[in-house]
């Protein structure tokens, strides 16, 4: 009966460090366009146009901006990993360019890697502004006696 306890107490202990190792396992994720290889070289600068790109590689994950008219494609591939629920970093990403001419044709195609990747770390909790720090009571009651008063912009008749 002894050992029958102690045999519950390890498989108990057992489980316990198996639920806990899985928290720990490594995640592994990709976000955005899948990349053959072969449909990408398929395009031809000078040959294909938007409509043969677009049947080719599908729609761009986001397009240019800027510009005249709609002359830049792009196809982000980024793959990730990260411990359990910890931050997700970027392990490899492929952005693909398309260019355009005026005319539609494929003018370019250009690749970049993880290293257009930017890191951005926030400064603590709030976004810094100009101009001067009120109190939540300041901002409640700070009006009060100014609406309406001359000189201040308010609802009054300077003439009356």
């Amino acid at each position: 009966m002894k050992l029958f306890a102690h045999h519950g107490v390890a498989v108990a202990a057992v489980a316990l460090a198996a639920l806990s190792l899985g928290g720990c396992a490594r995640v592994r994720t990709h976000q955005g366009y899948v990349i053959d290889a072969d449909l990408v070289n398929a395009v031809q600068p000078g040959v294909d146009t938007r409509d043969s790109v677009a049947s080719t590689l599908g729609h761009p994950t986001f397009t240019g901006q800027f510009g005249a008219g709609n002359t830049e494609w792009y196809y982000v591939s980024r793959d990730s990993r990260n411990l359990a629920f910890n931050r997700p970093n970027p392990v490899e990403q492929t952005t693909l360019r398309v260019r355009f001419d005026q005319n539609g044709t494929v003018q370019s195609i250009d690749r970049t890697g993880i290293e257009q990747v930017a890191s951005i770390s926030p400064s603590g909790k709030k976004t810094p502004t100009l101009g001067r720090e009120r109190s939540f009571f300041q901002d409640l009651f700070g009006n009060i006696g100014t609406v309406g008063a001359a000189g201040m912009g308010g609802g009054g008749n300077p003439n009356q």
